[in-house]
């Protein structure tokens, strides 16, 4: 091996660490590794920040922007009404949701999808008395699935038409992932739907997460304040200074049947109040009777204490670009910036009720908080969180979701007639959106997933750095030598099961980046069509289902589905096992060698 060669791999190698590892974030560590490429002499400094202007990065920020349309206008509203109608068995309930996710993920970003539908398939199998963790992890993969079918489904899929331009000058069209991608789709429904979400552990289905940590009276107690007690006079925000060292919280006072909370911090405290207090039970007894409070009732507060005609209380999911991951509450200053309490904390089903100020944030943790109504849900999108309850959807924008949808249906098929490039397109339709006012300006960067971007910006000149170097060509003469005499659908499905096992512990999209300049390699050697072994990287690059890291969905419902790390195994590897078996030969009848 060259220099050069022995130094692309050892830096990609080390991202590929890094990026297993989640730290630093993926968009700093594919960032880091760009600018390493340009200084090494790895990637030209004319062409480092090429990526950013590529197809397949103004493609995935057109359809993010798109997605937030239609998820503001609720356009997609009449579809989840299939949900609620259909939640009258396991089976029915999870055929309907997968369904529906399959079918809004295949036009629309994986994560909006599932953003969109989670709060539906919470609050459907609440009513349906059925746990959420029956439904949470098939929706999750479902919409993994429905990315596989168009070419904007996913950004592995644009990713790979990039890789097949530059090989044979012509990217894959809009619909051509449906010969393969759809077949697969189905059969992975079918699957999730009879038999998978039967695997999924039975302790798993309970009541639930969120229902549990709306059990408030486990760790919110009421005192009442007496005369002669210390705290008469003092500010709220001095008595919990005075107990910071036992991580007690103020989160609402009572007084004269007025309940107060918000805004408490200089609200001086009198006889007769009545202090809703959040922390470990043994702590407040401490402090309670040091400060000359005493328990104001032999029953214990409910949700509905910790809420007032302007304050409500919402269950909330650390999404994987939230402000909170790796950051604990006692930085945060959530009261003093936002206006909000955080009450308790779950992480894969375990609620976290104490110490809450010391505990670092992760991707799935599942929050109650505490806001103004009118408010929270805003803070909850600033904060990078989604929300486990239906939001409201607006009148006025309900009324444009018409025309979201049409201009969508018009992107699609001047993307589908090779009229317009897929990009150009797209970038229309965003134009209408914003210009129709059905996609508000403030809402078209915030729509957009920041950190994917610069990750597919960032890899996709290293990713060219290979091919250049000629790591790529070495790795496919050691394949092609190594396979002697086997059949080519053999090492279709050795390149497949490879793709799928680098995808379920790194990003999907820098998966694809690597394994597509190695998939045209390794057919060049076999000197055969380059077309089936990119579809193999595209169906294995979002065939991400054994843990709960290889994609972001997984990992967004861990914390609301209580699930742990070794349950996605046990449901997503028969579903690979189906995806593999399913997709090889189709791939090999719809794009002949």
């Amino acid at each position: 091996m060259t220099l050069d060669q022995i130094l692309i791999s050892g830096l990609l190698v080390a991202a590929l660490v890094l990026f297993v590892l989640g730290r630093p974030r993926y968009d700093l560590v594919a960032l880091t590794a760009l600018v390493a490429g340009v200084v090494l002499g790895l990637v030209p400094a004319d062409k480092a920040f090429s990526g950013f202007g590529h197809d397949a990065v103004i493609t995935v920020a057109a359809v993010l922007a798109i997605s937030r349309a239609l998820s503001l206008t609720g356009a997609l509203e009449p579809l989840t009404g299939l949900v609620r109608r259909a939640s009258g068995s396991t089976v029915t309930h999870i055929l309907a949701l997968c369904g529906v996710g399959a079918v809004i993920s295949a036009f629309m970003n994986n994560v909006g999808a599932l953003a969109l539908l989670m709060p539906i398939a919470i609050q459907s199998s609440t009513r349906a008395g059925r746990s959420p963790a029956a439904v949470l992890m098939p929706l999750a993969f479902a919409t993994v699935l429905g990315g596989m079918v168009t070419l904007i489904g996913t950004p592995p899929n644009l990713i790979v038409s990039g890789f097949r331009d530059q090989a044979v000058g012509q990217p894959f069209g809009l619909l051509d992932f449906a010969w393969v991608g759809l077949p697969v789709a189905a059969a992975g429904l079918v699957y999730i739907a009879i038999l998978g979400w039967r695997l999924i552990p039975g302790d798993r289905l309970g009541k639930g997460a969120a229902a549990e940590l709306m059990e408030v009276s486990a760790y919110v107690t009421e005192l009442t304040v007496q005369a002669g007690s210390a705290l008469i006079d003092k500010t709220v925000g001095d008595a919990e200074g005075m107990w910071k060292d036992s991580d007690l919280t103020v989160i609402g006072l009572i007084r004269d049947d007025r309940r107060i909370f918000g805004a408490m911090a200089r609200q001086r405290i009198a006889a007769g109040d009545v202090l809703l207090v959040r922390g470990e039970s043994e702590a407040i007894t401490k402090r309670a009777r040091a400060a000359g409070l005493e328990f104001a009732a032999s029953e214990r507060p409910t949700a509905e204490h910790l809420q007032s005609q302007d304050v409500v209380m919402a269950e909330a999911v650390v999404g994987a670009a939230s402000s909170l991951i790796g950051r604990h509450a006692g930085e945060l200053g959530l009261r003093e910036t936002y206006g909000i309490n955080l009450l308790a904390l779950s992480r894969e089903g375990a609620a976290i009720r104490s110490r809450l100020s010391r505990v670092r944030m992760a991707t799935g943790d599942v929050l109650l908080l505490q806001g103004d109504a009118r408010r929270l849900q805003a803070v909850m999108a600033d904060l990078g969180c989604l929300p486990l309850v239906e939001r409201e959807i607006l009148k006025q924008n309900q009324r444009r979701g018409l025309l979201a949808l049409g201009l969508f249906a018009c992107g699609i098929a001047l993307a589908a007639s090779g009229l317009l490039p897929t990009a150009i397109a797209f970038s229309l339709v965003v134009l209408g959106l914003v210009v129709s006012r059905a996609l508000p300006t403030r809402e078209l960067y915030t729509g957009i997933e920041w950190p994917v971007i610069v990750l597919l910006g960032a890899m996709i000149p290293l990713g060219s750095a290979l091919e250049s170097t000629g790591v790529t060509g070495l790795i496919a003469e050691g394949i092609v030598g190594m396979a002697g005499d086997v059949p080519v659908w053999v090492l279709l499905g050795a390149l497949l099961v490879v793709t799928m096992t680098m995808s379920d512990i790194l990003n999907n999209a820098a998966t694809a980046v690597i394994m597509a300049p190695i998939s045209i390699a390794v057919a060049q050697g076999l000197q055969v069509s380059p077309d089936p072994f990119l579809m193999a990287v595209a169906i294995g690059a979002s065939s991400s289902f054994l843990t709960p890291i290889g994609h972001q969905n997984n990992a967004l419902v861990m914390g609301p589905g209580g699930y742990h790390f070794g349950d996605y195994w046990r449901v997503g590897l028969p579903l690979e096992i189906v995806v593999a078996v399913v997709s090889v030969p189709l791939l090999l009848l719809f794009w002949p060698l």
